[in-house]
């Protein structure tokens, strides 16, 4: 695998579409994507990390950097030479600079969705155990809906840092990497939004099944993080009409949150938006 392989990287928001993407993608036997996050990320950030500090720094030439780098992807996914790489981590967005380095044709597909939504996804994710078991909040704030919402919204919560992180890229330096994909574009119109990502990713076209989904490999990921489900999926993509479980103080809070569908937003950021 080479700079310019066929590597593309999956992230953005929690609970916005990013596993459903994953699973119809992977129905193509050119797109090797999982259906997680994997640990590609952390396993390059933390030798970049050995290479760049301490007492190794001058063992490395930059070509062995970059080539180092690139064999973790490489090797994680050993893909077919006509084979198209996927892979999914939160981290990415925090790492364009260095996928412009390492691939630069790579873009970076950021699932987005309406954070009233996203919260009352998680929400409903926690309180289905009734001994809240989730490891997505701690212990010690899950006591009532407010403590969970309010460490999910925080720096340190599976939300909290995912904004962040996305808001960042999306008004950075390296915002032309991302493609932006709204959550009920995919969910109401699944074959419009894989049309356009097949043309942004110059992806060989496939005819997807929207309604036989299949997601296989993250049941334990989740029991791991004491959350059945997590990257369940139903079978047939559609869109899900739901009361909202947030209280009115929370929904008040996230309102305008959509930034995205702001049409003076198309001008301040060089990302790319499908809606």
């Amino acid at each position: 695998m080479t700079a310019s392989s066929p590597v593309h990287f999956i992230s953005g928001l929690p609970r916005a579409g990013s596993t459903l993407l994953a699973a119809l993608l992977s129905q193509n036997p050119k797109v090797l994507a999982h259906g997680r996050i994997s640990p590609v990320a952390p396993m390059i950030i933390r030798l970049s990390g050995l290479m760049a500090e301490g007492e190794y720094t001058s063992d490395f030439s930059e070509e062995q950097r970059e080539r180092l780098l690139r064999g973790i992807l490489e090797d994680y996914y050993h893909p077919e030479p006509d084979q198209i790489v996927l892979d999914t981590s939160r981290e990415w967005c925090t790492r364009l600079a260095l996928i412009g380095r390492l691939y630069p044709k790579a873009r970076v597909i950021c699932y987005v969705r309406d954070p009233v939504w996203i919260l009352d996804s998680l929400e409903r994710l926690i309180v289905r155990d009734p001994i809240l078991s989730s490891r997505l909040v701690p212990i010690t704030q899950r006591s009532t809906q407010h403590d969970r919402l309010d460490h999910l919204l925080s720096r340190e919560g599976v939300f909290g840092y995912a904004w962040r992180v996305l808001t960042e890229a999306f008004h950075g330096p390296f915002a032309n990497k991302l493609i932006l994909v709204d959550y009920q574009t995919l969910a109401t119109n699944p074959r419009q939004a894989l049309e356009k990502l097949t043309r942004c990713l110059g992806l060989p076209a496939y005819p997807y099944d929207l309604n036989n989904v299949t997601n296989r490999d993250a049941e334990a990921f989740d029991n791991l993080l004491g959350t059945p489900d997590l990257h369940r999926i139903r079978p047939v993509v559609s869109h899900e009409r739901r009361h909202c479980i947030l209280p009115p103080d929370v929904i008040a809070r996230m309102q305008g949150g959509m930034f995205w569908r702001e049409a003076t937003i198309h001008l301040q950021s060089k990302a790319q938006i499908i809606v």
